[in-house]
């Protein structure tokens, strides 16, 4: 089945000039046309790293897919091209790429000529393109996959969004290059003994880029570059959320957040899970307090917020048959004919991809942010589908299953585009199920789904998110304990391993994009886990306070996502690429560039840490430890491996309630020697756009590890409430047994020294 998805009128230009070119082979403002025995090929260079490739049939026209996920549009590259009888070559500064004439193969060499991937057999009626890959090569991404695998080589992956599993078809590989398969319908990824392949089950074309750097950060950065800039979040998204399934009443959310108040806990955010409208599944989803539970939702969020806190809530993009939003929808010819989650009810799918139908899903979000709610928790992003989709269903932007991976993105990215327009004082901030390369740029922190509590479930989430940030995304998080309990734990928070689980789980999510309590069939909230002085309730703690005081590290490691496309959850193999080991490792990671991770994700008291070359410091007792080797390392349940690399510097936050409580005026700033190192502070508004137009300041720290000199640079750049003045409290974390030296750094806005 075709599936013409450009414009005719673009179709048919290209195929005139394919064939007005005077010969098989045309050299374009971009790259370059060929009309080949085997292959109608089309190259641009986007970048001089980043070439996107376009094969069709013989006597057929390349036309490149279209996806909501690009926004780059090909540079100005300088490029040279050299034609023989036998190949065409293609080279810019930073690659180039041979096309085989005989075959109509492809293979990209970097700029030293050292080669980065080859194409082997293609196949049009698919379309599917084979790579040969080298034998020692690993492979990495695809999005968040459930099976506990982080080197992908012997898998395959039908790469369709569904709960729990997100399709990015990017495959990012040891060698510093990513191959992206631009398409938006199904794709089939397998690796084996015929090769490594990409096969669109909707597509008339062979489509991709390759993105090429020499490290991972680098290809990301790429990525990024070709799908957008990370948008920030506001400061309070980076503390500590909590939510259930679900609060069934206005007094029940809000009593939740005065206990956290009562009780000292920190909490930044609390979550409205669904049937606010009712529980009545015609009224699905009716974007709107229909509930009697909820009689005054506006003072229901004055009150939290009286609190300092925040409240985000659950939207679906389907709806009942009853609600108002249905009816608009279904006047206009914009509902999706499939049946939708809760089955047999009459609910629809909205058409995320047509303008009207996202003007009008805005237009009842809208009400709900007038009335104070802070973050929607777009669920589904899916979308849900219950039952077959027609092969005929037909949305804005063509046929549904040629469009199924893009369809969180369009919805995600309606709700933060119309948000953007209306109201430039409170940052956007959209939780997803679902995700696709792009959604990056419009808020959108995505979750792991529903997958179920239990121990082979919380490992699985560590390679997932790794593979998710090598995919080119930056934030993630997962549900912590799991959100279905009640199968594997039916006594839930009583339960003795429930509460292992639920607190080696929290002490992972507390090094993730998004720190949130949530789940079923057992109530989450600290205080069901006992009170003060109990041991599950003080180990909670413990690490909902270690989440608060890294917020400025956090933070500025969130600058630098959105600024240089950076990534939070790095995986080993970011940073040491040369180590075999590192590159394998996919159940630790670097959180930033300092603190090593390394979850607890067995029910025991210890686990196997790999650590990479160099020296490190347990976070815990400052023992020094050498890298290049593994260890077992005793991790009682009230904590777990966090290890500091020699070098680094971390900012220290105050002991608060909430992420905005107190200035960050007196900052305790930890050295830790042994390498030297640098750190650049991040501060603004925390919760406005005013940083896209420059009112923000940095301040770079640097250690001279030889001379034991803190240099502290002059601050850049400035925004309103910005602290003129301000005092670092400087400790140099020396090696266990050491006697701690600290000083006192007054600090203007001028460069400083500190010598130690």
């Amino acid at each position: 089945m075709k599936h013409t998805i450009l414009p005719i009128l673009a179709a048919s230009s290209l195929a005139l000039l394919l064939c007005s070119c005077g010969g098989p082979l045309r050299k374009t403002a971009h790259g370059f046309l060929y009309n080949g025995e085997y292959a109608v090929i089309s190259v641009e260079c986007y970048t001089p790293s980043a070439i996107r490739v376009v094969k069709a049939a013989p006597g057929e026209t390349p036309v490149p897919n279209e996806s909501w996920s690009l926004v780059a549009k090909p540079e100005r590259v300088r490029f040279t091209l050299d034609n023989s009888d036998s190949a065409v070559v293609l080279r810019t500064s930073a690659l180039s790429l041979t096309l085989d004439k005989n075959s109509c193969e492809i293979s990209f060499a970097d700029a030293e000529g050292k080669p980065v991937l080859r194409e082997s057999a293609a196949e049009f009626s698919s379309p599917k393109q084979y790579f040969a890959l080298d034998e020692d090569e690993l492979i990495y991404g695809l999005g968040q996959h459930q099976q506990g695998y982080f080197n992908l080589r012997g898998r395959s992956y039908d790469l369709r969004n569904w709960n729990t599993e997100v399709a990015i078809p990017v495959l990012h590989s040891s060698k510093g290059y990513a191959i992206w398969w631009y398409n938006d319908g199904e794709v089939r990824f397998e690796d084996g003994a015929d090769g490594t392949s990409f096969r669109s089950l909707y597509g008339d074309c062979i489509d991709y880029f390759l993105v090429a750097g020499g490290n991972a950060d680098s290809v990301i950065a790429g990525l990024r570059h070709l799908t957008g800039d990370a948008s920030m979040y506001p400061l309070w998204v980076f503390g500590f959320h909590q939510s259930r399934e679900r609060y069934v009443s206005q007094e029940q959310i809000v009593g939740v957040v005065e206990k956290y108040r009562e009780l000292g806990v920190p909490l930044d955010g609390i979550i409205q899970d669904w049937q606010y409208w009712g529980p009545d599944h015609s009224y699905w989803n009716a974007v709107q307090f229909l509930n009697p539970e909820f009689p005054d939702p506006k003072s229901m969020m004055e009150r939290i917020h009286g609190m300092n806190a925040h409240c985000s809530i659950s939207i679906w993009p389907s709806f009942g048959p009853k609600t108002d939003i249905f009816s608009e929808l279904d006047s206009e010819g914009l509902l999706l004919s499939f049946d939708s989650f809760p089955p047999k009810n009459g609910v629809r799918n909205y058409d995320a991809f047509d303008s009207r139908a996202r003007d009008i899903y805005w237009s009842y979000i809208r009400k709900l942010h007038e009335i104070g709610l802070d973050g929607w928790w777009l669920d589904a992003t899916e979308p849900e589908i219950q039952g077959p989709v027609p092969d005929s269903e037909m949305t804005a932007a063509g046929e549904f299953k040629a469009r199924q991976n893009a369809f969180a993105i369009a919805t995600v990215g309606g709700v933060y585009e119309h948000q953007r327009a209306e109201d430039s004082g409170k940052r956007p901030f959209i939780l997803t199920r679902s995700a696709t390369l792009g959604i990056q740029r419009y808020g959108a922190h995505t979750w792991s789904g529903d997958v179920v509590s239990g121990w082979s479930e919380l490992a699985a989430q560590v390679p997932a998110a790794l593979s998710f940030t090598l995919s080119g995304l930056p934030y993630w998080n997962s549900d912590i304990g799991g959100f279905f309990s009640g199968h594997k734990y039916p006594e839930g928070n009583r339960d003795p391993e429930f509460r292992r689980l639920y607190l080696r789980w929290m002490q992972f999510a507390c090094f993730t994009g998004m720190m949130r309590s949530h789940g079923t069939n057992t109530f989450r909230e600290i205080y069901n886990f006992g009170q003060r002085g109990d041991f599950f309730f003080d180990a909670q703690e413990k690490f909902i306070r270690l989440r608060y005081a890294l917020l400025p590290y956090t933070y500025s490691a969130s600058y630098r996502i959105a600024s240089e496309g950076a990534s939070l959850m790095r995986p080993l193999m970011m940073d040491w690429p040369e180590d075999r080991t590192a590159c394998l490792t996919g159940d630790e990671y670097m959180y930033g560039d300092a603190i090593l991770v390394a979850p607890v994700v067995e029910d025991k008291e210890c686990r196997t840490v790999y650590l990479p070359e160099g020296q490190w410091y347990d976070f815990w007792d400052g023992k020094v430890l050498f890298g290049g080797r593994s260890l077992e390392y005793d991790v009682p349940l009230d904590s777990m491996p966090l290890f500091v690399r020699a070098g680094s510097i971390i900012p220290v936050g105050p002991d608060v309630q909430y992420s905005g409580e107190m200035a960050w005026d007196k900052l305790e700033i930890r050295v830790y020697p042994g390498a030297n190192g640098s750190f650049v502070l991040y501060e603004d508004e925390f919760d406005n756009m005013n940083y896209e137009y420059g009112k923000y300041s940095t301040i770079e720290f640097s250690w001279d590890d030889k001379c034991s000199v803190l240099t502290v640079g002059p601050r850049c750049g400035s925004f309103d409430g910005m602290l003129g003045e301000r005092i670092f409290n400087v400790v140099l974390c020396e090696p266990a047994g050491t006697e701690t030296r600290s000083a006192v750094l007054k600090y203007y806005g001028s460069p400083t020294r500190l010598a130690f």
